[in-house]
């Protein structure tokens, strides 16, 4: 059990720092010490006062493996070998590229699938004889099979490679064949992922090196295969040699440090390199893959235009870029600090005038977000607060870089959004904390307070240009319905921005290929080359991007969460069945080539299909939808109506 030793040591040294952070938290400390404001330096609005209900925060709660049990064999088998282990990153990475599974602890119930992943590893430790001998027949009866972390059992040859060496000094993966599979990773940031950073100094996760390998499809920079692939006839078998799971969750929750090679501004799809390599070894293998689109409307690129509104002048100027993306059709998410005291940042600017602004950008049609009230690059180190904070007697005092009195994580969440809601008339479920600073609690603590989307992360820090769900305490065991939308091209970096327009439109172009979402952060805090910038930006990314709110993508991408897709074959064709608990416009499916979708010379239905690329109207409910092959021709009469509801 090597391998499980090496990820619960990095799994409990991420729960102890937590845990100091806590006990530093319980005890005080002198940043966080209450100081009564002069009234000077606040400003209050006569009559208003609230929330008056107390935040209640939720327990923390363990995910079961069997919230993802069902699902018919059409679908990725996940054979979950160990249920202690980092399994919910897997599964919060195959929904987010749009693949469909199930797990499942049952061997054969996995190989009645034509595609089985076995996660976290391939063991006489965690499976008996005879579920090895089934999986070691697997592939030679053409079915595929992914082990990750292949450690023993006798499957090496089925796997072809000799032996697996444990190690933590491997830090570079590099894509090293041309096969199939990996033709659509073409950019050098996508042959070349990481481990980690040897620069660095930093311990990092441990691997599995493959000797001998007949034919792998990427190597480790000591020579050894970090993924196999046997062929067994019609069967494939793929051995990969580190913990996926873990690695997503790493960046998922901001973990991972060690891997981070940049802030933002730059293409970095670590993460979505393997989810990618994931799905196509599922689309090569299953004659009856049907996926997920990452963007609505079968569109290539999601775009979100976002403001943080934490200047003085900034509230004033934000009413001129809210005109321009009016003009366009875009409706911009605009992160409002709630600026009612005077303070080491700033002087006041959520006053009567701040809020008249506020107003006109509701008015104009933008979505409205919290920025927080005290703005304070420490906020990942505030107590959590009550959970009865409450205007005006909630006063946040930032008296330096590092200091900041009266303060809590509750408050500020809990103050802001009434207050943006009270004035402006939406009830705002998307968050940005000043500085990108990120606690250890938000997830929950967001979803106690009413938010739904999070835009606190950084694509580059996250390692994926895909959102992602979150998770209770930024750990691995427990989720929360609360999804992040990391930024992308910020303006705070050098050369200026009006100056980074070709770089932006080439990172947005690359991350196009796949269809990933890019975040822009613009501070309003001047025109001039800012709004050049986005005007530009907005130009040259329009005929390949769909466009909108965070809160309008969050919503969609929260339904589209919940879809689930399975197939079927029929004698006429294949019946696509989709279950869409919530409403969503839009959604797309990636359907196999020559699949076409089945119509009478009547029908009046919207269904859209391009190419491989299905796109639906607004659904909720079940649906089943035929597909016929090509050769059979769209008139044939004898096929029923497509999207036809159960």
């Amino acid at each position: 059990m090597q391998r499980s030793t090496l990820v619960r040591v990095s799994g409990i040294a991420l729960l102890c720092v937590s845990l100091v952070i806590g006990i530093r938290i319980l005890v005080g400390s002198p940043s966080f010490q209450h100081m009564d404001v002069p009234e000077k330096d606040f400003h209050r609005f006569p009559g208003v006062s609230g929330p008056d209900k107390a935040t209640v925060m939720p327990d923390h709660v363990p995910t079961t493996w069997r919230t993802y049990e069902q699902g018919s064999t059409s679908r990725l088998a996940i054979l979950l070998t160990d249920p202690d282990s980092s399994w919910l990153g897997l599964a919060h990475g195959l929904k987010s590229i749009g693949v469909p599974f199930r797990i499942t602890r049952d061997v054969h119930e996995a190989l009645a699938h034509q595609v089985v992943l076995v996660y976290p590893m391939i063991s006489g430790k965690v499976l008996g004889p005879e579920a090895l001998q089934a999986l070691a027949e697997f592939p030679k009866t053409g079915g595929t099979l992914i082990g990750v972390q292949v450690l023993g059992g006798g499957l090496n040859q089925v796997f072809g490679f000799r032996d697996a060496v444990a190690s933590r000094q491997r830090y570079d993966v590099t894509l090293t064949s041309a096969d199939p599979l990996l033709t659509d990773l073409t950019d050098p940031r996508e042959r070349q992922l990481r481990v980690g950073i040897r620069d660095k100094g930093i311990e990092v996760m441990g691997t599995y090196g493959y000797t001998e390998a007949s034919a792998p499809l990427a190597r480790f920079e000591d020579g050894t295969a970090a993924i196999t692939q046997a062929a067994h006839g019609r069967g494939r078998a793929y051995a990969i040699g580190l913990d996926l799971g873990f690695l997503l969750l790493k960046g998922y929750n901001n973990r991972g440090e060690e891997l981070v090679k940049t802030f933002d501004n730059e293409f970095d799809p670590t993460l979505d390199v393997w989810l990618r390599l994931l799905k196509s070894m599922y689309r090569t293998a299953q004659e009856e893959a049907v996926t997920l689109g990452t963007v609505p409307f079968g569109k290539s690129l999601s775009v979100m235009m976002t403001h943080d509104v934490d200047f003085t002048q900034s509230i004033k100027n934000a009413v001129a870029y809210a005109a321009y993306e009016k003009s366009q059709g875009v409706v911009g998410t605009y992160f409002i600090q709630v600026k009612y005291i005077r303070d080491y940042n700033d002087d006041i600017f959520f006053n009567d005038e701040g809020v008249r602004y506020v107003k006109q950008l509701a008015d104009l049609g933008m979505e409205l977000g919290s920025h927080t009230i005290a703005h304070s690059r420490v906020f990942n180190e505030f107590p959590l607060g009550t959970g009865r904070e409450a205007y005006p007697s909630y006063a946040p005092f930032v008296k330096d870089r590092t200091t900041a009195y009266n303060v809590s994580i509750l408050g500020e969440l809990r103050v802001s959004k009434f207050l943006i809601d009270h004035f402006s008339g939406q009830s705002i479920i998307a968050f940005r904390p000043g500085e990108l600073s990120n606690p250890f609690g938000l997830p929950q603590a967001l979803l106690a307070t009413g938010y739904r989307y999070s835009s606190t992360a950084t694509a580059n820090n996250s390692l994926t240009h895909l959102p992602y769900q979150l998770n209770y305490d930024r750990l691995t065991d427990s989720e929360v319905e609360v999804f992040e939308f990391p930024v992308t091209i910020e303006d705070e970096a050098l050369p200026k921005m009006g100056d980074r327009l070709p770089q932006a439109l080439e990172v947005a172009t690359r991350i196009s290929r796949y269809g990933g979402s890019v975040v822009v952060l613009i501070h309003p805090n001047i025109l001039d080359h800012k709004l050049a910038f986005e005007k530009g930006f907005v130009e040259g990314v329009r005929p390949y991007a769909w466009f909108g709110s965070v809160g309008e993508f969050g919503r969609w991408w929260a339904a589209r969460n919940r879809v689930e897709v399975d197939v079927a074959r029929e004698q006429t064709g294949m019946r696509v069945t989709l279950k869409v608990p919530a409403a969503a416009a839009g959604l797309t499916l990636e359907v196999p080539a020559g699949w076409e979708v089945a119509r009478p010379g009547n029908s009046q239905q919207t269904v859209e299909q391009r190419g491989r690329v299905v796109t639906f109207p607004e659904m909720q409910g079940t649906y089943t939808v035929l597909f016929t092959p090509l050769s059979a021709g769209p008139g044939n009469q004898g096929a029923p109506s497509a999207g036809h509801r159960t």
